[in-house]
């Protein structure tokens, strides 16, 4: 059974930095790509990074470019965010996820597993 656990959530002020990180299990994910999303009070689930299954691809939600670097493990079942310069608008909850595929997707539909989440918010 696939399982992945985030942690690193936490009250920060603005301007603040956050690490969270991802631990999956139940299978190999060296092929595949994973990615984080988040999901604010009141709106849909948002794309915020995903990288690709070598760690050589990285793509980043416009909102979060210069800010955000998203990371993986060398055994590939880890997964990084680190959280720069951080915003109120920042404030959600976020996701972790891994699909079953190699290529990097924006969309949570393509994602096959999911974390539970971690609370992240930003004080102004």
């Amino acid at each position: 059974q696939v399982q992945l656990v985030e942690s690193g959530g936490g009250l920060v002020q603005a301007g603040g930095s956050l690490r969270l990180s991802c631990v999956a299990s139940g299978r190999t994910f060296s092929s595949s790509a994973m990615g984080w999303f988040r999901q604010a009070p009141g709106k849909e689930r948002e794309f915020v990074a995903a990288i690709g299954w070598s760690g050589g691809s990285t793509y980043y939600a416009d909102s979060v470019k210069g800010r955000f670097t998203i990371s993986r493990g060398n055994a590939k079942n880890t997964l990084d965010l680190q959280m720069n310069s951080l915003k109120p608008e920042d404030t959600a909850v976020y996701y972790c996820a891994v699909r079953r595929y190699y290529s990097i997707s924006y969309y949570s539909s393509e994602y096959d597993y999911w974390g539970q989440g971690t609370q992240v918010t930003v004080s102004s």
